[in-house]
This record gives structure tokens, C-alpha cells and sequence, in this order.
């Protein structure tokens, strides 16, 4: 996760290194990502009514994870094929879901033909990219003309409270100048007219960016800052980096901030996404 001061100014971005890390990142969160996020991101299934999914659409979701969002659609009779770039999370969607096809590839250079599918979805990976511009371009390329094309992302830190809790607690009681590479802003795409201009910028048509009004019901708030600090990437590399009495005032922190968020024995917590979808011409 990213410095409040994160605009969408791109600033000199370490490539190579920022591939690196992220895919260390995921390689090791991949066995908590399921239970820290899985139940959060699938909310986001309206995607595929973005990309207008139909029975024997051929759909790719790009960086899949676990797999939920292809399951979903194979559910919907879509003919599905799910990429990662991580192993172990290809492993993992296909542990969990055996009769789907699952594939490592990376979603800056997509292992497939030109035009090759009607639909293609990115659920919650562009953030995570060296290059997103590139991602764009490459789902624009394997897409049929009249394809489809939909991504979502985390709104900005002061509506997806979880991650703006977070960020204010570790400001507040450590450090976020931890030395991880230079990648782009976290929360660049958070912004709709950034996600037209560059739907647009990668040849796609007729853009249309909207707020799915996502809710994180959890048991305890302990279970966001656990689920932020194993299930992710940055964010989690940033509270590895702090000092053992750092980590535990930053628990205490999100946990003292989220209980305004109680309801009876559980916590509603708001989480709201960017879901961006345009056509190929």
C-alpha cells in the first residue's frame, strides 16, 4: 500500500525491481490470500456483467488468484482461462477449482494470439503492475473487435477505510520509507477520469467508470490489520519492516479506529471499488 501522497503523477518507476518484488509478494501471501481477501474482492463479481458475460463467451481473467472471479463466470457458461504470474497462486486456483484452466503468464505480455477472446477482466491486479499501461495494451490486443474489457481497483484511502486506517496507523506509529522499489501510485486508478484517459490511450471505446459499493464484514478489526499485513503485498512488506513495538501500536491503532464500524457482534467496514469497462472498436 502506498504514501497518502500518492497522486497520479507518475515518477520514475524501477521496473525490473517492482516485477521482483511483487512477485515475491505474492508467492508468499498466496496461501493467506483466499481467507484475508477472497470474500472481499468476489463482491466485486459485477465485473462480469460488465464485460456482459454470456454462456460460451471466451473469457481471460488476468491475474486470477485464486481463481473466484473465473469460477464465477464458468458458473455464468462463459468458457474461461485464468493467468497469473505467480505460481503458487496458479497452484492455488487450481487446487480450488480443478475443471477450470489455469496458466502462468504475466498481464504486460499475455501468452496468447491476437484476438482471441470476447472478454477479458483484470479483478484488483492493475494496482499491482510495473507497467499498467502496458497491461491495457496487451488486453486490448487479445481482445476480438466488439470485445469487452473491465478492471477494478480500491477507491482512494478516504472511502476504502480498511486501507485508509491502516495507512494513518502506520504513519502515525512507524515508518513508510522502507526502501521497497519504486513502483506506480497504489491508488492512481482510483480516479475515474485516470482510468478513461487511459482505457482510451490503449484504443479502447466508449469508457464508462463507476463505484461498487463494497462492504469488508469481518469477525474482529484485528482480521483487517492480519489481512492487510499477510494477504497483500506492500502494505505488507512496509509492517514486516517496522519494529516489533511499532507493529504491535499500529495493530492497536487500526483496531481502536475500526470499532466505530461495529455492528452487533461484527464490524461493516467500507470498501469501495473503481470499476472501469470499455470495447474494443
Amino acid at each position: 500500500m502506498p504514501h497518502r501522497k500518492d497522486t497520479t503523477t507518475i515518477e520514475p518507476i524501477d521496473t525490473v525491481g517492482f516485477r521482483a518484488f511483487e512477485w515475491a509478494g505474492w508467492q508468499r501471501a498466496a496461501e493467506h490470500y483466499p481467507n484475508a481477501f477472497g470474500p472481499l474482492t468476489l463482491q466485486a463479481a459485477s465485473i462480469l456483467d460488465a464485460v456482459q458475460v454470456t454462456s460460451r463467451v471466451r473469457l481471460l481473467d488476468v491475474a486470477t488468484g485464486p481463481g473466484y472471479l473465473a469460477a464465477a463466470a464458468a458458473e455464468q457458461g462463459a468458457l474461461v482461462h485464468g493467468v497469473d504470474f505467480s505460481p503458487a497462486m496458479v497452484a492455488e486456483a487450481e487446487r480450488r477449482h480443478p475443471a477450470l484452466t489455469f496458466t502462468e503468464g504475466d498481464a504486460e505480455h499475455l501468452p496468447f494470439p491476437d484476438r482471441t477472446f470476447d472478454a477479458v477482466v483484470m479483478n484488483f491486479g492493475l494496482l499491482h503492475l510495473a507497467q499498467p499501461e502496458m497491461a491495457l495494451a496487451e488486453a486490448h490486443r487479445v481482445l476480438r473487435p466488439n470485445g469487452r474489457y473491465a478492471l477494478t481497483v480500491w477507491a482512494a484511502p478516504e472511502q476504502a477505510v480498511g486501507f485508509g486506517v491502516v495507512m494513518r496507523a502506520i504513519e502515525a506509529h512507524g515508518t513508510l520509507d522502507v526502501g521497497l522499489p519504486a513502483g506506480p501510485p497504489f491508488f492512481r486508478f482510483s480516479d475515474p477520469a485516470e482510468c478513461r484517459r487511459c482505457l482510451l490511450d490503449a484504443g479502447f471505446v466508449q469508457p464508462e467508470v463507476r463505484e461498487l459499493p463494497l462492504v469488508w464484514r469481518v469477525t474482529s478489526p484485528s482480521v483487517v490489520f492480519d489481512a492487510v499485513s499477510r494477504g497483500g503485498v506492500r502494505t505488507a512488506a512496509v509492517i514486516r519492516a517496522q519494529t516489533s513495538e511499532a507493529r504491535d501500536r499500529i495493530r492497536r491503532a487500526v483496531i481502536e479506529s475500526l470499532q466505530p464500524y461495529a455492528q452487533g457482534s461484527a464490524f461493516a467496514i467500507p470498501m469501495p471499488a473503481i470499476l472501469a469497462s470499455a470495447t474494443k472498436a
